[in-house]
């Protein structure tokens, strides 16, 4: 890298501050909290307490589940599919999309408490490889009907992730990328994973 793209860059650092900044608080809209209050619930009050759109299907019911996985992954593919058109460099792509998803887990605007970021990451991941969550999307519908545990099918795909890009010939970016989304969504998990351990994670039929 030559002096002058480094100036470049640095003429640059005020833009994409203020770009992170925007992903960041696109990523921390409540989008399961402002939509469950539409039908008088609050999905931190129910079930596992979670924003996310499997707990306020408990809350809210089947559509308004939808509509927040649904508004939970544009989060994510928005800021981030902005980033890729408007030319920027890999690794800010990278780091947009990391904001976003940060944004989700960690919210300004519910005091950073947040929800577990898959669905945030599936937008985030739409726009660095669609055809890495198709493939993603199969083990997750494979693990949901054998098994019933969404946290399963999600963990499943989070960690299939980096593997998946790595044989799609991603760039490195993305691929650090997705190990640091995976071991914070992972983390994220660690209630469900420890009731799948014991047998007692909540099953799908019961949201149907």
């Amino acid at each position: 890298m030559t002096i002058r793209v480094i100036f470049q860059y640095l003429n640059l650092m005020p833009f994409y501050i203020l770009y992170v900044l925007i992903a960041y608080l696109t990523g921390s809209i409540p989008v399961g909290i402002m939509l469950a209050k539409l039908r008088g619930a609050d999905p931190r009050k129910i079930g596992s307490g979670n924003i996310g759109a499997t707990n306020v299907m408990r809350a809210a019911g089947k559509a308004i589940g939808i509509l927040t996985l649904a508004g939970d992954i544009l989060k994510g593919f928005i800021p981030t599919t902005i980033a890729l058109y408007c030319g920027q460099p890999v690794a800010i792509v990278a780091l947009i999309g990391f904001a976003a998803f940060i944004g989700h887990l960690f919210p300004i605007f519910l005091k950073f408490k947040g929800g577990k970021g898959v669905a945030t990451a599936v937008g985030v991941y739409l726009t660095v490889s669609p055809f890495a969550i198709l493939i993603n999307v199969v083990f997750f519908i494979f693990v949901l009907f054998k098994w019933r545990y969404v946290s399963l099918g999600s963990l499943i795909g989070t960690a299939l992730m980096p593997l998946t890009l790595i044989v799609l010939g991603k760039s490195n970016e993305y691929i650090y990328l997705s190990l640091v989304i995976g071991l914070l969504i992972f983390i994220k998990h660690k209630k469900n994973i420890s009731r799948l351990m014991d047998g007692k994670e909540n099953k799908i039929d019961k949201l149907l």
